[in-house]
């Protein structure tokens, strides 16, 4: 789930391409399973969506699964790296320091509702050149207006700074399946267990248990999305029943493992068939 390799100290600037004087700028790009968007980033805030297919979105200091229901909010400058996990076909919103007032000043995960989802999609059909004064101008005010109502939802994963605790946690990421002692782990930092917990709080936000079941959450969202079947994905991932797994994702995300990964589906058959461009328009 973790590049190993990713280097956000020198990322560069990738240029939003459209008129500067625009206080918001739409782009729709298709990305083919697997691809990789390098670290970059942006001088305008990014609203970044997809209405097929999932991302891990990662910055230096967090890790987040963006599947089609939810989209992430990022402030101006923030570097970031993309993971696309099935084919997915992306709607981002860049918005000047203007637009984006009354955001979050942080990277967030909002869920995106039918209205907001509709509009994204007009907006992003609409010409270059469209008219900011116009109609075109006031829906893209009232699709700023519903995303500063979206929900906020916890599908993030923070990641710890010090070199000792980011690997003890790419260790576990490799190995979701296997339910590790706490003790195991301390073992493994030279530390108590006592200790390895305030340090983990400390440099996370979060407590060590409640990292792993997110954890847990995000690789279960990823591998639906590329669909993995619901029992095998409870199984390796260590729960005791498939039950017991439905529980929990439903709880986490208000819909069942089997519907999020039919929706999941039911978008990648849109984009093969071609019912997506003809739904939401053409892709770029």
């Amino acid at each position: 789930m973790l590049s190993r390799t990713a280097d956000f100290t020198g990322a560069p600037e990738s240029p939003v391409q459209g008129e500067p004087s625009r206080a918001v700028v739409m782009r729709r790009t298709s990305y083919p399973k697997g691809h990789h968007i390098q670290p970059h980033w942006h001088s305008r805030a990014q609203f970044v969506y997809a209405i097929a297919g999932t991302m891990r979105v990662r910055t230096v200091r967090h890790a987040w699964i963006v599947p089609p229901s939810r989209a992430l909010w990022m402030p101006a400058r923030t570097a970031h790296e993309i993971q696309m996990y099935g084919e997915v076909a992306m709607h981002s919103l860049y918005a000047n320091e203007r637009a984006g007032a009354g955001m979050p000043a942080d990277c967030v995960v909002l869920e995106v509702t039918p209205l907001a989802r509709e509009l994204i999609v007009r907006a992003a059909a609409l010409p270059a050149d469209f008219d900011e004064a116009g109609d075109d101008g006031l829906l893209l005010q009232l699709l700023m207006a519903e995303i500063r109502r979206l929900p906020r939802c916890a599908l993030d994963l923070p990641l710890p700074d010090s070199t000792g605790l980011m690997q003890l946690c790419e260790r576990i990421l490799a190995d979701l399946s296997t339910r590790r002692a706490s003790a195991r782990d301390a073992g493994e930092m030279n530390t108590s267990t006592r200790t390895l917990y305030r340090r983990f709080l400390r440099e996370t936000g979060i407590t060590f248990a409640r990292w792993k079941q997110q954890a847990r959450l995000l690789e279960a969202i990823r591998r639906l999305a590329e669909g993995a079947p619901v029992t095998a994905v409870a199984m390796d991932l260590g729960y005791v029943s498939p039950g017991a797994f439905s529980t929990m994702f439903r709880r986490a995300l208000g819909v069942a493992p089997r519907t999020f990964a039919a929706e999941s589906m039911a978008g990648r058959t849109d984009m093969m068939t071609g019912a997506g461009s003809r739904r939401w328009g053409r892709t770029k």
